[in-house]
């Protein structure tokens, strides 16, 4: 049983903390200065408070306070070399967070489906840690990256998630347009993203020749490639990756300079 603290319990915080009652391999406190907040946490979670002191004791320490709080929330810990501690802010380089701990330096970006148990994350660490491998692995799939890649997992699964409800707001508006209920639509397309997804992961195929297995010449399917191969929304999307990325990089600039 590791002892985990998520000290920052907005969205994210939040999530963590609910997808690791999922399994019964953690002992987690919940930190936070709101008390609705820790009040809607009580049944997730072994402990709620509003003391960073007593958050610290933990093993694996999570900040995910805004990036702009981050400085302060450190000013107040007093980790040991043995403790863990886990940042999920974007745009925090691990240089900056060394310098204000003396505990091991981990780097994540997560996303809100953790909640679920189906996370996409990217950790940067010196050294492979347990703690944390286990932790992550409790919240779904994570992949490991160097430091300077931070900014574009940041964009891809950290800010995906909101391009991807983007997407299947449209195909339902489009299905509704076409006469389909709402809620029929909704259902359809954000479990065809689900399956989508899953194939992705589980097939020996790459995403090109699944494309394919779907596309059978003269069929529905192709009519509608046809529309996006010879759209710009390849380009689109790069721009919309880009532009996430640009910004974790201004973010880690402010840091740097320090």
């Amino acid at each position: 049983m590791t002892d985990v603290s998520v000290i920052g319990c907005g969205h994210m915080g939040s999530a963590l903390v609910k997808g690791l009652s999922r399994v019964d391999t953690h002992r987690v406190t919940a930190c936070d200065r709101n008390h609705d907040t820790l009040e809607a946490l009580d049944p997730y979670c072994a402990q709620t408070t509003t003391d960073v002191a007593e958050a610290a004791t933990a093993d694996v320490v999570i900040v995910a306070v805004k990036p702009n709080s981050i400085e302060s929330v450190l000013d107040d810990l007093d980790l040991p070399a043995s403790t863990t501690l886990v940042s999920v802010a974007a745009g925090v380089p691990r240089s900056f967070l060394q310098r204000h701990t003396d505990a091991t330096v981990v780097r994540v970006m997560p996303n809100m489906a953790a909640e679920t148990g189906n996370m996409a994350a990217a950790v940067a660490w010196d050294d492979p840690d347990d703690a944390v491998a286990g932790l992550l692995d409790d919240l779904g799939e994570y992949v490991v990256v160097d430091e300077d890649q931070m900014d574009v997992a940041t964009a891809l699964n950290g800010s995906g998630p909101a391009f991807v409800y983007y997407f299947i707001q449209s195909m339902q508006n489009a299905a509704v347009a076409e006469g389909l209920d709402p809620d029929a639509a909704e259902t359809l397309a954000a479990q065809t993203f689900k399956g989508a997804a899953e194939t992705v992961l589980r097939a020996d195929e790459d995403v090109a020749e699944l494309i394919d297995a779907v596309c059978s010449e003269g069929g529905t399917t192709i009519e509608g490639m046809e529309v996006l191969w010879d759209s710009d929304v390849e380009s689109v999307v790069g721009e919309t990756l880009g532009a996430a990325a640009e910004r974790s990089r201004e973010l880690a600039g402010d840091f740097d300079d320090e």
